[in-house]
C-alpha cells in the first residue's frame, strides 16, 4: 500500500510545476470570463445610453460624437497607448515579440482596463464597434500578467498564455466554447502544438462555464429555426459567398490601406493632424447615422438579431451603411472591434440578397450573409462558420454555410490578398523593430 501511494505521488501530474501550470490557466480563464461579462455590461449601458440621449435630441449627434472622438484618441495615445484598434492584431503581433518590455506594452493591465474604458466611451458617442476583438486583447493581457505575477517561466508559457487567453476572450464574449477554440487553432496561432493543446482547451472551457454560470447558456442572436432545401441552395450560397466576401475583401483592403498611411497630401494630413482626423471622422459618421435613421450607430447586435427573429425593419441600405459606419469608426484611431459590426452587415446584405431570390427563406439568406461577409473580412472561414451556427443555435445550414464561407474565401482573396488580422499584426511588428535602438558601429 505504501509503495503504492508513493508511486501515486510520484505522478508527474501531481508535480508542484505542473499544478501551478494548470491553476494559472484555469484562474487566469476565470478572471477572463468575468472581466469579459464586466465588458459586457459596460457595452450595454453605453450603448443604452446613447440611444436614449439621441432619442430626445438627435441632433446633437453632430457634436457629440466628433467630440468624444477627438478626446478618445486623445486619451488613448497619451494615457493607454497600446489600447488602439481591434486588439486582435496586437495579441496576434505579441505572439512574435521577442523582447518581454515590447510584449508588456500591448498586454498589460493598463491596457486592458484602457481598452474596456475607451470601447465603452465610444459606443456612450455611437461609434460603430464591438468588444468581442478587444474582448481577445484584454483576454491575452490578463494571462500574460498572471504569468508574470506567478513567475512562470516565458520560455514555452508565453506563447501559450497568450492564445488561451484570447481564445478564452472569444469564448466568454460571445458564450461560444467552440467558437474560442478554433479561434485560437485558426486565426490566433494557425497551428495546435502538442504541448499547449490541452491547457488551450480547459482555459477556453472553464471561461465558458464560468460566463455560463453567471449569464445563463443564451445565444448571442437568440434562437432560429431557418433551413434551406440543398437543392435551392446554390442560389444563396453563390450569392452570399461572391457578393458577402467581395465586399468583405473591400472592408479590409481600405483598413490595411489606412494603417499604412495614405499616399500624398491626404496621408500627410492625417498623420500631421490625427485628433482633428478622428474628430471628422466622427463628423462623417453622425451624418451617417441621420441618413440611415440611427440605425448604424454601436455593435449593431440589436439590429442583426432583429433581422434574424424577423422583428425588425430596418433601411434597405442599412449593410452598406453600417460598413461605412464601421470603417469610418476604425480609421479614426479609437480603440473598438469589428466582429459584431461585421456580422450586423452580414445580416443586412443577406436582406438585399434574399430581395433579390424569391420563394428562398429570408432567415437562412441572412444567416448566410453573415457567415459570407464576416469570412471576407477576417479570412477565417472554420471561426465563421462555427461562431455563427453557436451564436444562432442553427446546425441545420451546416453544409451551406460552409461552402458559403469557402466561395467567400476566395472571392475575398481577389480584393485582399492578404488577411486583415496578420497584415496589421506584421505592420504593428514592423513599428516595433523600427522603435528598438540600432547598435552602434564602432
Amino acid at each position: 500500500m505504501s509503495r503504492q501511494l508513493s508511486r501515486f505521488f510520484r505522478y508527474p501530474g501531481l508535480s508542484l510545476r505542473v499544478i501551478r501550470h494548470r491553476f494559472l490557466f484555469w484562474s487566469g480563464a476565470v478572471t477572463v470570463a468575468l472581466a469579459a461579462m464586466l465588458f459586457a455590461k459596460a457595452s450595454v449601458l453605453g450603448n443604452g445610453l446613447f440611444s436614449i440621449l439621441i432619442k430626445g435630441h438627435p441632433f446633437f449627434v453632430f457634436v457629440i460624437t466628433p467630440a468624444a472622438f477627438a478626446c478618445i484618441l486623445w486619451l488613448t495615445r497619451r494615457v493607454f497607448a497600446g489600447a488602439e484598434g481591434s486588439g486582435i492584431p496586437q495579441a496576434v503581433a505579441a505572439l512574435e515579440i521577442p523582447t518581454l518590455a515590447e510584449r508588456r506594452a500591448v498586454l498589460s493591465m493598463r491596457v486592458a482596463v484602457g481598452k474596456i474604458l475607451l470601447t465603452t466611451l465610444g459606443l456612450c458617442a455611437g461609434a460603430s464597434i464591438g468588444r468581442e476583438g478587444p474582448t481577445v486583447q484584454i483576454g491575452a493581457a490578463i494571462m500574460h500578467t498572471l504569468g508574470r505575477w506567478m513567475r512562470m517561466p516565458v520560455q514555452g508559457n508565453g506563447q501559450a498564455l497568450i492564445i488561451a487567453g484570447g481564445a478564452a476572450g472569444i469564448s466568454a464574449a460571445f458564450n461560444t466554447p467552440l467558437a474560442g477554440i478554433v479561434f485560437a487553432i485558426e486565426e490566433l496561432s494557425r497551428s495546435f502544438e502538442e504541448r499547449s493543446s490541452g491547457t488551450m482547451l480547459t482555459a477556453v472551457i472553464v471561461a465558458g462555464i464560468a460566463s455560463m454560470a453567471v449569464l445563463g447558456n443564451y445565444t448571442y442572436f437568440g434562437h432560429t429555426d431557418a433551413a434551406l432545401d440543398l437543392a435551392e441552395a446554390w442560389r444563396p450560397v453563390l450569392a452570399c459567398g461572391i457578393g458577402c466576401g467581395l465586399l468583405g475583401g473591400l472592408f479590409s483592403r481600405v483598413l490595411i490601406a489606412f494603417s499604412r498611411g495614405l499616399p500624398s497630401r491626404p496621408g500627410a494630413w492625417i498623420g500631421a493632424h490625427p485628433i482633428a482626423f478622428a474628430a471628422l471622422c466622427g463628423l462623417v459618421l453622425a451624418a451617417l447615422g441621420q441618413c440611415s435613421g440611427s440605425t448604424i450607430y454601436g455593435t449593431g447586435y440589436d439590429e442583426a438579431r432583429g433581422l434574424i427573429e424577423g422583428t425588425k425593419a430596418l433601411p434597405a441600405s442599412f449593410g452598406l451603411m453600417k460598413l461605412g459606419a464601421t470603417i469610418l469608426s476604425y480609421i479614426s484611431g479609437i480603440p473598438g472591434g469589428i466582429f459584431a459590426p461585421s456580422l450586423a452587415v452580414g445580416a443586412g446584405l443577406g436582406v438585399n440578397i434574399a430581395h433579390l431570390l424569391p420563394g428562398v427563406p429570408m432567415g437562412s439568406v441572412i444567416i448566410l450573409g453573415m457567415v459570407g461577409y464576416f469570412t471576407g473580412v477576417v479570412q477565417a472561414p472554420i471561426t465563421a462558420v462555427v461562431i455563427v451556427m453557436e451564436m444562432t443555435d442553427n446546425q441545420t445550414l451546416v453544409i451551406p454555410l460552409m461552402a458559403t464561407a469557402l466561395i467567400a474565401l476566395g472571392a475575398s482573396r481577389l480584393v485582399c490578398p492578404s488577411p486583415l488580422y496578420r497584415t496589421l499584426a506584421k505592420s504593428y511588428l514592423e513599428k516595433v523593430v523600427r522603435r528598438q535602438p540600432r547598435p552602434e558601429i564602432p
